[in-house]
């Protein structure tokens, strides 16, 4: 006896009852992973995301437009992985979203760029169909094995109605302590899924958040806050150095009334660079090492004793140790404290302020004026090689005259070696969020993707970008991204046709042979910018600077300033590096 198929609409029960499929008449609504995963980002606060197409991820695409995302294609996926790294470092939380197989392998150095930067940005990387697991579909690749030791939370997305409870788990884990990166790959069937609507469950208090949406105000231990506050009022000589998270915290406010209230040096580095104004009474810069070498107190808020410190060698040997962090790994790693507090930056310097005992005014005025002093020797070394109208171009010369460029809304990007080294003793910028450089994992490349992703949230504010000539090749196409999508910006270039930083090691270790590998032919960057549609132009002579900036401001394109700079010196940074030792 012949069975038949039952129809759309009905069927039998084991018990041969026949059933009546409701949704026949009144379908149920049905969502996608692809949009699912747009309503979670659109609920977060993103407003762009970044991306190359590809197969496996063009439903995202389909979602985002529904929710009035803007879909930024880039030309080359790290590009996309900087610009999300740039977006969250801005914004609070960034986005980029790539293929499956090389398209996520490519977004990699990104993701490790944002992990040691302490970033939260997130990238969505696509795969085969569950239903081909390991059975060798296009572009499958185990990418979550390759995120985990680089972010700080990489899973794949298995059912389609899971997709917004693994965001925003994702989004917790990237806040949990010090930010960082996340992954979530999606394969192809999980993305293209449709489920009822009714049963994806969206997340909206899933993580814990401080004013403003940012970090949470955590402060440690208050006995110690309060210890602290005593040590340092009590101190002849302390100095303060505030790091990275001083400006993931916001907590330029704070540092401001800490600086003023306990009469201490302040110095900054990475993305804290802005957080005091240039003219500021207690803001130093290069005289850095003289106050680590005299200090009796230091303390370290926000920044890892990394090589940037020497690993805690370039302090002084007998100076008392106070180590601030949002995250406690980051406490006591190649240098032992005498204090250690763990928790909102900003939140624990409030909190010293308001433990504070007495008034430090005057107290530390001579260590201080010794600071002063030795900052007007090293500016007094500066001005000789800037008056000196050298040529080629002294890279000193290069960057005073982009300093003296910068307008108080300026967000200063630093992508490069040597040139990038000579700025930081130099490049001052106005205010809070005007430093951005790659960060300690020393990713060349970053600068295009930073600017995109600037422009993008801050339009009303001028972006200057300073590329060693090597770094632009790396990743510089995407100028072409800029151009089409009217991001103006002032990209310099110090060109001294070299990876000048590595070739001064290779050199000394092993003389004569410094130029292998790190002597590269003479690019026109400004014909290169021209043939992509934006301004350039070329200097050789150092009177020709300034005013070859202007003109590229001036132009309200995307722009390069060619500049041959001389590739026969050397940053202090360079040849001190440990690495060279």
């Amino acid at each position: 006896m012949a069975v038949s198929e039952p129809s759309a609409a009905s069927g039998t029960n084991m018990a041969g009852a026949k059933l009546t499929d409701k949704s026949a008449d009144t379908p149920a609504e049905t969502i996608t992973g692809g949009q699912i995963i747009a309503k979670m980002l659109k609920q977060e606060g993103i407003k762009h995301v970044f991306t190359i197409s590809g197969g496996h991820i063009i439903d995202t695409y389909n979602g985002c437009l529904d929710e009035g995302i803007e879909i930024i294609d880039v030309r080359h996926e790290q590009v996309a992985a900087h610009a999300a790294d740039a977006y969250a470092r801005i914004t609070g939380l960034g986005c980029a979203i790539v293929t499956a197989g090389p398209g996520t392998t490519d977004a990699v150095t990104g993701v490790a760029n944002a992990f040691r930067a302490e970033s939260p940005m997130l990238l969505i990387g696509g795969n085969g169909g569950l239903k081909q697991y390991k059975m060798g579909a296009l572009q499958e690749l185990r990418h979550v094995d390759m995120m985990a030791p680089i972010s700080k939370f990489a899973s794949t997305i298995m059912t389609t109605e899971r997709a917004a409870e693994m965001m925003g788990m994702a989004f917790r884990e990237m806040y949990n302590g010090a930010p960082g990166p996340g992954f979530l790959e999606v394969p192809h069937d999980i993305m293209d899924g449709r489920v009822d609507a009714s049963k994806v469950r969206y997340p909206k208090n899933f993580r814990v958040k401080g004013r403003d949406g940012g970090a949470p105000e955590f402060i440690g231990d208050p006995n110690t806050v309060a210890a602290v506050a005593e040590l340092i009022a009590k101190a002849e000589r302390p100095v303060a150095l505030f790091g990275t998270q001083a400006r993931t915290c916001r907590a330029h406010d704070a540092i401001d009334k800490f600086s003023r209230q306990f009469n201490i040096p302040i110095y900054v580095n990475g993305a804290a660079r802005g957080t005091l104004p240039r003219d500021h009474p207690y803001g130093f810069m290069p005289s850095r090492k003289a106050a680590f070498d005299h200090a009796d107190l230091i303390l370290l808020a926000g920044t890892p004793l990394d090589f940037r410190m020497g690993y805690g060698r370039r302090l002084n040997p007998n100076a008392k140790i106070v180590i601030m962090d949002m995250d406690y790994r980051n406490v006591g790693v190649n240098r032992d404290f005498d204090y250690g507090l763990v928790g909102n930056i900003k939140s624990i310097v409030e909190a010293m302020c308001q433990a504070s005992k007495g008034d430090s005014t005057g107290k530390h005025d001579a260590f201080i004026n010794m600071l002063r002093e030795d900052e007007a020797r090293s500016q007094g070394k500066n001005d000789k090689i800037i008056t000196a109208n050298e040529t080629p171009i002294h890279p000193i010369r290069l960057v005073h005259e982009v300093n003296e460029f910068l307008l108080e809304d300026t967000v200063f990007i630093g992508d490069g070696g040597d040139i990038v080294t000579f700025s930081g003793s130099v490049v001052r910028p106005h205010k809070p969020g005007g430093w951005m450089d790659p960060g300690p994992l020393g990713t060349l490349g970053v600068g295009t993707g930073f600017a995109l992703a600037s422009k993008l949230t801050q339009p009303e504010r001028d972006v200057v970008v300073l590329f060693g000539d090597c770094s632009f090749t790396l990743t510089g196409f995407d100028f072409i991204t800029a151009v089409e999508r009217k991001l103006p910006f002032v990209g310099v270039i110090g060109n001294n046709r070299s990876w000048n930083q590595i070739r001064y090691g290779q050199e000394r270790k092993y003389p004569g042979r410094g130029d292998v590998g790190n002597v590269v032919g003479d690019v026109r960057f400004d014909k290169l910018a021209e043939a992509m549609g934006g301004f350039g132009i070329r200097v050789t002579k150092p009177e020709d600077i300034r005013g070859a900036l202007e003109k590229a401001r001036d132009s309200g394109k995307p722009a390069l300033v060619d500049v041959a700079i001389n590739r026969e010196v050397y940053s202090s940074g360079t040849m001190n590096q440990t690495m060279y030792k």
